[in-house]
């Protein structure tokens, strides 16, 4: 907000727009949430990761399966050597049981519900969950920060190509009317017949570049329209605010620790790092252990003909309990993918530390571009004054004789170079402050609201 309660030093000399009731740029930022196909898939990305605090929370609690079936099986036992013993019957040693079933019926089913008590995997696992879902919220900020970003920067391009049409327009008709001057005068026998040709040239030159200029306008006005979903009848063609108070900026010294503290890429880097060292944690020796509890109750049945006439086998069981999982041989596995999770570590350090000497680096070029370019729109404007100031003694002198037609036209085309610099500095500037804003992690609903605000009152004034 205190970035751009001032947001582009201007001249009072920008036109005001025609169409100054058209999409302003909150109002082309919101209907581009609801249009631009990569927001929405950003916003999808978002809202499936979120579901993984879900899942997190889920691997620990209990699970129950409960497993069911019918078929066809054999069947047959054998016991020699067993002790024999009823109620009414002596005790027999040395006794044999056999039982057969030929193509049985077979019924089993088996319920059983596991708790997690200790297993450190899994524990890295929902962490990394976690952090996934963190990424998910910061990166879904700076898709909302890289969205009000573009629309901004399309806006600002129809700003460009706009008042650079009306500005050739505006020399068209100072080039035109010096034609017209010089045929007169070529008539009279005053002047050269060179003098005309060049004129004719010149007219002829602006006509192409206002042609090119209306297409850059299309172009322009597509772009916009496709990143908001607006039609280009209803366009704005923006205002640059008259307002020349500056506002103090932090220091770069600030403004680095900002970018540092706060910016999405940083943080979501910050996050992966988390996460790969979990990911490392998983595949320690001390991690491979587990302990569960069990509960399980099944039922077994096979009956049908056999070797021995009819016969049935049934079992019950159930049982609960704590169950002790260790991992004694892998293969190799675990060792191998230790490793190369911690290589994985050292990697995403490395890749941390080059995006922040980047980040650093574009944001010290955004506020040197702040800076600068204020000192440099201060100049242009001066450059500005002395280019009008010069076309109009050009154009004294040249009524007079004492300045060719070739110096006219040249001090025209000056002029509107000179102008149209000025608002190119100036959009600069205000492009600056956004990726500023965007790079410390503040570019938000109330920093569009501020810099479209300065944009309105200057349309309503």
């Amino acid at each position: 907000m205190k970035l751009l309660t001032s947001v582009i030093p201007a001249l009072a000399f920008v036109l005001i727009a025609p169409f100054s009731f058209a999409t302003d740029l909150v109002q082309a930022w919101q209907a581009a949430q609801l249009h631009d196909p990569e927001f929405a898939a950003a916003q999808a990305s978002y809202e499936a990761t979120m579901t993984h605090r879900d899942q997190s929370r889920g691997m620990w609690l209990p699970t129950v399966t409960l497993t069911a079936g019918v078929g066809v099986q054999d069947s047959a036992t054998k016991t020699s050597g067993a002790q024999f013993s009823a109620p009414g019957f002596t005790q027999t040693n040395g006794v044999a049981f056999d039982t057969s079933i030929n193509n049985g019926k077979a019924e089993q089913y088996a319920l059983v519900a596991r708790q997690p008590v200790l297993n450190r995997a899994l524990l890295s696992q929902t962490r990394q969950l976690d952090l996934s879902a963190d990424m998910a919220e910061i990166a879904w900020k700076e898709a909302k920060q890289q969205l009000a970003l573009r629309v901004a920067e399309r806006y600002f391009d129809l700003t460009i190509a706009n008042e650079t049409l009306r500005l050739l327009k505006q020399q068209q008709v100072a080039v035109e009317l010096a034609f017209n001057q010089t045929k007169d005068s070529f008539k009279l026998g005053s002047i050269p017949v060179t003098d005309t040709f060049e004129a004719q040239a010149r007219v002829e030159t602006i006509k192409a570049q206002i042609m090119a200029a209306e297409m850059d306008v299309q172009i322009k006005q597509s772009a916009f329209a496709d990143l908001t979903g607006a039609s280009s009848q209803n366009l704005a063609l923006i205002v640059l605010p008259n307002n020349t108070n500056s506002i103090a900026l932090p220091s770069i010294e600030k403004s680095l620790d900002e970018t540092t503290q706060n910016n999405p890429a940083l943080l979501i880097q910050e996050t992966k790092l988390s996460s790969a060292k979990e990911e490392a944690e998983k595949h320690r020796l001390y991690a491979t252990p587990t302990i569960d509890v069990v509960a399980q109750t099944g039922y077994d049945k096979v009956h049908g003909n056999g070797d021995f006439g009819p016969a049935e086998n049934s079992a019950n069981n159930r049982m609960i309990g704590i169950q002790l999982t260790i991992p004694l041989f892998t293969g190799g596995i675990r060792s191998s993918k230790y490793t190369e999770s911690v290589h994985l570590i050292d990697k995403a350090k490395s890749e941390g530390e080059l995006l922040r000497q980047q980040l650093l680096l574009q944001t010290r070029a955004a506020w040197l571009g702040i800076t600068v370019g204020e000192s440099r729109v201060a100049a242009l404007i001066q450059a500005y004054k002395a280019s009008m100031a010069r076309l109009d003694a050009t154009r004294l002198g040249h009524s007079e004789g004492d300045r060719t037609t070739l110096e006219l036209l040249n001090a025209e085309n000056d002029a509107t170079s000179s102008e149209l610099a000025v608002v190119q500095a100036q959009i600069a500037v205000a492009i600056n402050r956004l990726k500023l804003a965007q790079l410390n992690g503040s570019l938000d609903d109330s920093t569009l609201q501020v810099l479209n605000r300065v944009l309105t009152q200057q349309v309503t004034k």
